[in-house]
């Protein structure tokens, strides 16, 4: 576990060593939803294969690039990709970005990914601000030894998804051209979609949207005390839900449609936050 920590800290001291700025906000931005970064002005980029220890994506439609600098007046940085379990990172590797956010000093983040449409009163193309999470289906991001350089043995989650941040999210529902409502994701592993019966029995949990990221992260981001705001584009409904099968590049083709109202969505948030 230390030599871990050793390499989270070797990480952050890299990346310090490049920025000119000092970010107090993150942003991690999932599949097809990198553009975000090209808004950021003043802006120096690292690719991921160039700071020690830090994983690198293999999923299209994550770049692999730390992008700092300004967006809305606001000092951050971002994710442009992230890490999956999927891709046979453990857990510890997949949350690593968000652990060196922290020690960069940052304690609040914006948390995207592509989900799937699990709520029937849904359609594809829409966003969705996270509410809450079901995250059964694969080892907690904090098994293992405690870091309590980050956190608490057993932290809370009541409130996983910052109540107050959702409310300046919700503020924002009507300045872009497609529908925003609230719900809760669940998380799968993957890398394979979910079964029809799957989504039924997701969708009698209580589950409005699921994908292959993000709880992970937001476990991590509040053992760290950091407050997280997660938003969904949801680029496909479920399996099941219409007679067809999923790919990846439905996906893709949906976030590259709606990426001008997610962005505008995204850098009003920032613009209040």
């Amino acid at each position: 576990m230390k030599s871990y920590l050793n390499q989270l800290k070797e990480a952050t001291q890299y990346i310090n060593e490049k920025i000119t700025i000092k970010p107090t906000l993150g942003l991690v931005l999932g599949s097809g939803l990198g553009d975000l970064s090209d808004e950021i002005t003043e802006k120096v980029e690292i690719n991921y294969s160039d700071i020690p220890h830090f994983p690198v994506p293999t999923v299209k439609g994550h770049d692999g690039k730390l992008v700092c600098g300004i967006l809305q007046g606001k000092k951050v940085i971002a994710m442009k990709g992230r890490f999956h379990y999927y891709e046979g990172y453990d857990l510890e590797k997949s949350v690593f970005g968000i652990r060196v956010m922290k020690l960069l000093g940052i304690n609040k983040v914006i948390i995207t990914n592509a989900a799937g449409g699990v709520n029937l009163d849904f359609e594809e193309g829409m966003l969705m601000i996270i509410t809450d999470h079901i995250g059964l289906f694969a080892p907690s991001t904090l098994r293992g030894e405690n870091l309590e350089e980050f956190g608490p043995r057993f932290p809370d989650m009541t409130f996983a998804y910052d109540k107050e941040f959702i409310k300046i999210a919700n503020n924002h529902v009507n300045d872009i051209n497609i529908p925003v409502k609230k719900g809760v994701y669940a998380f799968y592993r993957g890398p394979n979609f979910e079964t029809p019966s799957e989504i039924k029995a997701l969708r009698i949990l209580g589950t409005d949207a699921v994908g292959m990221s993000t709880v992970p992260e937001v476990i991590a981001a509040n053992h760290a005390s950091m407050r997280v705001l997660g938003i969904s584009c949801i680029t496909n409904m479920a399996a099941g839900v219409e007679q067809k099968k999923l790919t990846h590049q439905e996906v893709m083709d949906t976030t590259t449609r709606v990426k001008s109202d997610f962005i505008k969505f995204v850098k009003n948030i920032i613009g209040e936050l």
